[in-house]
């Protein structure tokens, strides 16, 4: 009986599964957005979010066992020198699943999976909401005299010429 085994094995061996998330997991602290089916990205987020978290303390012993996971010197520095103080106030959920429809071929789901401090679209979407105030009228108001005085300079310029 399989009670509370609630681990997909993505059709592989355990071997496999091991070395295809840690290349994942490499491409997507390099790259910060990969393209991957929706299962996959599921499993890649269990796995990375924990490295994530390790990450942030820069010890020794932390450089150790994530790298005993990617086995890639480069992703470690990356993770450790960039991603780490970018994510360092947040507590959790450093990753983001976007579904982008189904593959030509085998119609499986795709997706993008991505570092969410990364991308600068969602963040910019954001930062732009502002409410509108009645005090839009007084400022539009006082703006004006300015306005005029600045068409009267550029007016003069020519006629002194």
């Amino acid at each position: 009986m399989r009670h509370n085994k609630k681990f997909n094995h993505l059709g592989r061996t355990a071997s496999h599964r091991n070395a295809m998330l840690s290349n994942m997991a490499c491409s997507l602290i390099k790259h910060k957005r990969i393209t991957t089916t929706v299962a996959k990205a599921k499993a890649l987020k269990k796995f990375v979010e924990p490295l994530i978290t390790k990450s942030k303390e820069d010890t020794t012993n932390s450089r150790r066992v994530v790298f005993s996971n990617l086995q890639d010197k480069y992703a470690v520095t990356e993770l450790f020198k960039e991603i780490s103080v970018k994510v360092a106030d947040r507590p959790g959920g450093y990753t983001r699943i976007i579904k982008t429809g189904n593959r030509l071929g085998d119609n499986a789901e795709m997706c993008f999976i991505e570092l969410v401090d990364y991308n600068e679209n969602m963040a910019k979407t954001a930062a732009k909401k502002a409410t509108r105030t009645r005090r839009s009228k007084k400022t539009a108001a006082t703006e004006a005299p300015v306005a005029e005085a600045a068409e009267a300079t550029t007016e003069e310029a020519p006629k002194a010429e």
